[in-house]
C-alpha cells in the first residue's frame, strides 16, 4: 500500500479573503470579493507564522481522504488543527485486514509474517479462552509502523502553511508527497507565501 491523498475539497476561499479586511472596516462589508481583497489577502497571508496577520487563513477549510502508515500518523498528530473526521479502526477491523497489502513495501516481511501468524492463532481460539485477550494485545502491540490506515481529515490553510514550512524537506517521502499536494490547492502559494519564506525557486517546486 502507498501513501495517498484523495477526494480533496476546499471551502471558504472567497469568504475568508473578504474577511481578511474586517479589522480595518467601520462598516461590515458583505459585497462580493474584489481585486483589492485578493491583493490584501495575498499580502497578509505571506507574513511570518505567529504574527496574527494570516489568521483569516483558518477560514479556508480543506477536507481530504488520507491513507498513511502509522509512522506518518504519529507525526501528523502533533498538529492541533489537523483533525480526524473518522478513520479506519484496528480495534474493529484488524482481524479482517490483509496485513501484507495494508503495509508499505518497506515493511520487513518477517514482521508481517509474525503478525499474520498471531492472527491465525487468535482466530483458532474459542471465545471463552482466557488466552484470547492476551493474544489480542500481542497482535496490537506487534503491528508494524508501516501498517496503513485511511482517515477523512479536516484542516485549514493556516495549519497547512505551518505543516508545509516544517515538513517540506523532511526525510520521510510521505511528507514530500503531502507538500506537493498542498501546492496543488487553490491559491496556496499566493495565500501562504511559503515559497517566498523558504526561498523556493521553480525547480524546487517542481522537483
Amino acid at each position: 500500500m502507498e501513501f495517498k491523498i484523495e477526494n480533496t475539497e476546499v471551502y471558504g476561499i472567497e469568504k475568508s479573503i473578504k474577511a481578511s479586511g474586517n479589522p480595518m472596516r467601520t462598516i461590515f462589508d458583505r459585497n462580493d470579493v474584489n481585486e483589492k481583497d485578493f491583493n490584501r489577502a495575498f499580502k497578509l497571508g505571506q507574513t511570518l507564522n505567529g504574527q496574527g496577520h494570516d489568521n483569516f487563513l483558518k477560514g479556508i477549510i480543506v477536507q481530504m481522504d488520507l491513507t498513511a502508515p502509522l509512522y506518518f500518523w504519529k507525526q501528523a498528530q502533533r498538529y492541533h488543527w489537523f483533525d480526524y473526521v473518522s478513520s479506519q479502526s484496528t480495534m474493529h477491523c484488524l482481524l479482517k485486514f490483509d496485513v501484507k497489502n495494508q503495509c508499505v513495501e518497506d515493511t520487513d516481511e518477517r514482521v508481517i509474517e509474525i503478525v499474520k501468524s498471531l492472527i491465525d492463532e487468535y482466530l483458532k481460539l474459542n471465545n471463552d479462552d482466557p488466552n484470547k485477550v492476551v493474544l489480542w494485545r500481542k497482535i496490537v502491540a506487534s503491528l508494524p509502523c508501516g501498517f496503513c490506515l485511511g482517515a477523512t481529515m479536516t484542516t485549514n490553510y493556516q495549519q497547512l502553511k505551518t505543516m508545509y514550512l516544517q515538513r517540506r524537506f523532511h526525510k520521510l517521502k510521505e511528507w514530500h508527497v503531502f507538500c506537493k499536494w498542498c501546492e496543488q490547492l487553490p491559491y496556496f502559494f499566493e495565500l501562504t507565501g511559503v515559497d517566498k519564506i523558504l526561498n523556493l525557486n521553480k525547480d524546487d517546486k517542481n522537483g
